[in-house]
């Protein structure tokens, strides 16, 4: 079964059942598999890239609109951790200032995931990472187009 294309309902009730009993919240499940930020910003005024230790990859796409991010998306390669983590960045990013964006934490995002397994925390880390990397970008540059970084430390 292809965790990418879970569009049946039989497959995705068969991906919900093995998610739950690998330690997933039934929230974490959701974000994984509606993906309702997946996907890219043609208008964006900041795009940046970053690659965990453990080979997961976020991209990031913001608009910003008076010093407020308006939409954000996010493109990941990952498993169902990174997805759900970056799901939710991304739905606590958009209207939030700047600012206020940078002070999202990784507990701000476990606590709307409610429950991922232990060994998948480090996808909250780097779905917050490169949150903080493409907003400290668009600050210091004022809204560069695409920066990559493909060997991170998060």
């Amino acid at each position: 079964m292809n965790y990418e294309d879970v569009s049946d309902v039989g497959d995705r009730e068969a991906v919900r059942e093995m998610l739950l009993g690998s330690g997933y919240s039934e929230k974490a499940i959701d974000y994984y598999l509606e993906r309702a930020n997946m996907g890219s910003l043609s208008d964006a005024d900041q795009v940046t890239e970053l690659t965990g230790p453990c080979g997961d990859t976020m991209k990031i796409y913001l608009k910003v609109e008076e010093g407020r991010i308006q939409d954000a998306r996010i493109q990941v390669l990952g498993c169902p951790g990174a997805v759900a983590a970056a799901m939710a960045a991304m739905d606590l990013a958009k209207g939030k200032t700047l600012e206020e964006a940078l002070e999202i934490t990784d507990r701000d995002i476990f606590r709307v995931l409610e429950e991922l397994p232990e060994q998948k925390i480090h996808c909250i880390r780097l779905a917050v990472k490169t949150l903080e990397k493409a907003v400290n970008e668009y600050l210091s540059e004022g809204g560069v187009k695409e920066t990559e970084d493909h060997h991170a430390t998060v």
